[in-house]
């Protein structure tokens, strides 16, 4: 046998790392296409002023120190969720009324009805959550969401849930029971359907991606009326525009909206701005951008497995920029020497 040389191993072995390194930037690269960019001022400003004037209770409230999943009971009594346990959920009176498994909670039907309480489940930013309700509907919830409803549904009375975030639902079907989901403005009324709601408080709409079945949408204090009311077809999405109270619906891939629940990223011709809020919610940091020239510029992109470095490295291949990132906290800036 030959004799080992290991400062000849350690050469081979760096040059390998570095190989592998260099096919990583180029694939993650590749995930990033820029398209048309619109850069309109009034839209800048339009921004900057909703941002500075929407309510910012929902946002504040997923913002908990210990970055915790929390169950409110209906007594208020808060709860940690680890997302590793495993246990019953027990109401402080000691009545039980379901079980943890991991990165789900799942209630329990009732036998006999009891008073209508509620239970609110509150995910922060950086994590996504499951419920599946006492009547089998299963709710998947994205980072920053909210979700108030009730322990056990009574019988004769609609199926009502708050949400405040976004959540992908998988209503089950009981006719003589619609499910309702109330967003701070607009509601949407099932029977049996899945889709996907965004109703972030600080987003300027709300997007709602019908996957299957069939939907309604009336606005909030309003009643529900089945022959006038706005319906959207699978396949298609809606959005309602909160300032001018107005919604235009198409066609579209519902795959680009829904892949968060399989743990992707999806941005379809997004302008950088809203990309920014997308990622400050999934990995739970904080973007300040000194370059506005960016800010309306379209991308297409998806992501999965890769760190937050990663996607902004990624975005200054195609269009150069400074970043730092610090304990959390992310600031972009114009490069120099910039063209735009």
């Amino acid at each position: 046998m030959s004799e080992y040389n290991s400062d000849k191993a350690k050469e081979r072995l760096l040059k390998r790392i570095r190989h592998d390194k260099r096919n990583m930037r180029k694939k993650l690269a590749r995930k990033v296409f820029r398209y048309a960019a619109v850069g309109l001022l009034f839209l800048g400003l339009g921004y900057g002023y909703y941002r500075t004037t929407a309510p910012k209770d929902g946002v504040e409230q997923i913002r908990n120190s210990k970055n915790e999943i929390t169950l409110q009971l209906s007594d208020g009594t808060i709860k940690p969720i680890s997302e590793e346990n495993n246990g019953s959920i027990v109401e402080s009176d000691g009545h039980r009324v379901g079980l943890q498994n991991g990165k789900q909670l799942i209630y329990h039907r009732a036998s006999t009805s009891r008073e209508l309480a509620y239970n609110t489940l509150r995910v922060p930013y950086g994590k996504r959550f499951m419920l599946i309700l006492a009547d089998g509907t299963k709710v998947h919830l994205n980072s920053g969401t909210t979700l108030r409803y009730p322990v056990q549904f009574e019988y004769g009375r609609n199926r009502e849930v708050f949400l405040q975030g976004e959540g992908y639902f998988d209503v089950a079907k009981d006719r003589a029971h619609p499910f309702i989901v109330n967003t701070d403005a607009l509601n949407i009324r099932v029977l049996g359907t899945r889709f996907d709601i965004s109703a972030y408080p600080d987003d300027d709409a709300v997007s709602t991606v019908l996957v299957e079945g069939s939907l309604g949408f009336f606005e909030k204090d309003e009643r529900f009326d089945a022959v006038n009311d706005r319906r959207l077809d699978p396949g298609h999405i809606a959005n309602w525009q909160k300032r001018s109270r107005k919604m235009h619906i198409e066609e579209t891939d519902t795959d680009l909206y829904t892949g968060w629940v399989d743990g992707n990223i999806i941005f379809n011709h997004m302008a950088f701005r809203d990309i920014l809020k997308k990622l400050e919610r999934n990995y739970n940091v904080t973007i300040s951008n000194d370059y506005k020239e960016l800010e309306e510029i379209q991308f297409t992109a998806s992501f999965d497995t890769e760190t937050i470095e990663q996607v902004l490295w990624a975005f200054s291949k195609n269009n150069p920029m400074r970043y730092t990132v610090k304990e959390g906290k992310i600031h972009i800036e114009k490069p120099l020497n910039s063209g735009l």
